[in-house]
């Protein structure tokens, strides 16, 4: 997904070595982006060539021209532009979900078919992946077009982080959760009794907890992309680490699993949700690293700027996290298929989906109507 900038005028925020022709460049971002044609425009600009809100921190070279066409910006995945493994480190991934999903919905042999209840939950978590890779996608190939369709980009893109978290809970709802013992009255009333000494029912705290989870999953999903979108403002000063923080907010959905882990044999009892579930959070904490440090282009300006920067390996990571997930996912969903409870309903899971699309869409449009966006990062 596309990084915010930061301001080359606020000391060390910039990328390093301006010199005083830097400032007399300053002007030219301005009138590329405005109007210039494009037979006299590089192919590919510094940063002190392209306006402030496209800099990238600590990436000096392989800026595309300002603005470009469509038809542009689609040739340009195919050139080396400091984008452009931005671009194919989501899209390759994209086209391997697709085909997972295609697999699990309509050649799996199941008897159950892909438009089963039971199935629901299923189609909103990969709804949510692919979501996520294709507008990521999106964002770093078009992001170029203008000043305005980049703030849109940049929103679209966090809104379709905020609803492929959403979609994961929703999996995690109907697919792991029931599978635990942590949430097993009938386990946990006694466990709380022998362990703690409390004589306590946990009937209705758990009932209370599975009441709760998705609503409070959904107004999660809408705050962090209200805080994402905020932070390409001025007012925030570490971008970056604002929204790696913010996207960590929603995991927390899955805490049930990590207790269980730690009270129950978990890795006994499901070897397979025990090692991927905590592989993927070190492949999130892995890309977090990258995400917020900037390295290693923080190490050496210049040197990373087409192949090898942060934000292709946060991409790297990030894939590899969902692709844990995904697979522990199609493993509780075996175990649900061989004793389902009532099925799902559509309300509950699709109906859920389409009401956070609303919401996420006048989050967007609000942000977008701001007039001051263009001046922002």
């Amino acid at each position: 997904m596309p990084r915010r900038l930061q301001l080359r005028s606020a000391g060390t925020k910039g990328p390093p070595g301006t010199t005083a022709a830097a400032s007399e460049a300053a002007s030219r971002p301005h009138a590329l982006a405005s109007g210039d044609s494009p037979a006299s425009a590089k192919p590919l600009l510094r940063w002190d060539e392209v306006p402030d809100d496209f800099v990238e921190c600590f990436i000096l070279s392989g800026y595309r021209r300002l603005p470009c066409t469509a038809q542009e910006c689609l040739a340009s995945v195919l050139k080396p532009t400091n984008e452009t493994l931005n671009f194919w480190t989501h899209f390759i991934p994209l086209l391997l979900f697709l085909s997972k999903f295609c697999r699990l919905f309509f050649l799996s042999g199941r008897d159950v078919p892909f438009h089963h209840p039971w199935l629901l939950p299923l189609w909103c978590y990969a709804s949510g992946v692919l979501l996520t890779f294709a507008m990521s996608c999106t964002a770093h190939v078009f992001s170029c077009l203008s000043l305005r369709l980049r703030a849109a980009f940049f929103y679209l893109d966090y809104a379709s982080i905020s609803y492929y978290g959403f979609g994961s809970t929703v999996a995690y709802y109907y697919y792991l959760l029931p599978g635990l013992s942590l949430l097993d009255a009938r386990v946990m009333t006694p466990y709380v009794q022998q362990r703690l000494g409390w004589h306590v029912d946990c009937t209705g705290l758990i009932a209370a907890y599975r009441a709760l989870v998705l609503p409070v999953a959904f107004v999660l999903a809408v705050a962090c992309t209200v805080a994402c979108c905020k932070s390409r403002t001025d007012w925030c000063s570490y971008p970056f680490a604002l929204r790696t923080f913010v996207f960590i907010m929603p995991l927390s959905m899955a805490c049930p699993i990590m207790l269980e882990s730690w009270l129950f044999d978990l890795r006994g009892e499901n070897p397979t949700l025990f090692v991927h579930f905590y592989r993927r959070y070190f492949w999130l904490v892995v890309a977090a690293f990258f995400n917020v440090s900037k390295i290693p282009e923080r190490i050496q300006p210049g040197l990373f700027d087409i192949i090898g920067h942060s934000h292709q390996l946060f991409h790297i990571f990030t894939f590899l996290s969902i692709y844990d997930q995904v697979y522990y996912v199609e493993e509780g969903l075996r175990q649900f298929l061989k004793e389902p409870p009532d099925a799902p309903t559509f309300l509950g899971t699709v109906g859920y989906m389409l009401l956070l699309v609303v919401c996420l869409g006048l989050v967007i449009k609000k942000f977008l109507s701001n007039a001051e966006f263009c001046s922002k990062k």
